[in-house]
């Protein structure tokens, strides 16, 4: 049954993989500070809402943060069964604003087709380092954004997006 389970998990997210985390490689930032001098050559964040599948959080562990990453603690205080995987997307605040760091990668890339399972009481520690995606952040305000399922069972659950805030002195 958990083979079966493991199957149906790793399918699930090789749909998602596919669909959601293939992407054109971007123009990167113009140097100045780490910021586009016009926020208009920025994309604004598509995540409006985050942070709302109750009782599951996703926080920085304290001390981690550098301009090549970071380290994420999840934990399940809930009773759903949930599952992240490797996708992460920053964004940077400007003028009170959310907007993408642009990727430095020429042409597709993608992430690695793993799902991790929080259960009911779980808590996990998620280490990242962007520098293969966005090289090294400079100075300023940042949030990670993430995925996670709130799985109920194949073909039956729900996306939800976990932010994080960071700061890069």
């Amino acid at each position: 049954m958990r083979k079966i389970l493991a199957l149906m998990i790793a399918a699930l997210l090789l749909v998602m993989a596919l669909g959601g985390c293939m992407n054109k490689g971007a123009t990167p930032y113009d140097g100045t500070n780490g910021e586009a001098e016009n926020t208009n050559d920025l994309k604004p964040t598509k995540y409006e809402t985050v942070n709302d599948l109750q009782g599951v959080t996703m926080t920085i562990k304290e001390g981690t943060v550098s301009p090549n990453g970071l380290v994420l603690i999840f934990e399940n205080d809930s009773d759903k069964n949930c599952l992240y995987g490797q996708f992460f997307l920053l964004e940077k605040k400007l003028d009170g604003k959310w907007y993408e760091v642009p990727v430095t990668i020429e042409g597709d890339y993608g992430f690695e087709d793993i799902g991790y399972e929080l259960a009911p009481g779980d808590k996990q520690e998620w280490e990242t380092d962007w520098q293969w995606l966005y090289g090294k952040l400079n100075k300023g305000e940042y949030r990670i954004i993430k995925d996670i399922l709130d799985f109920r069972g194949t073909g039956d659950f729900d996306t939800h997006y976990l932010a994080a805030e960071f700061t890069v002195d």
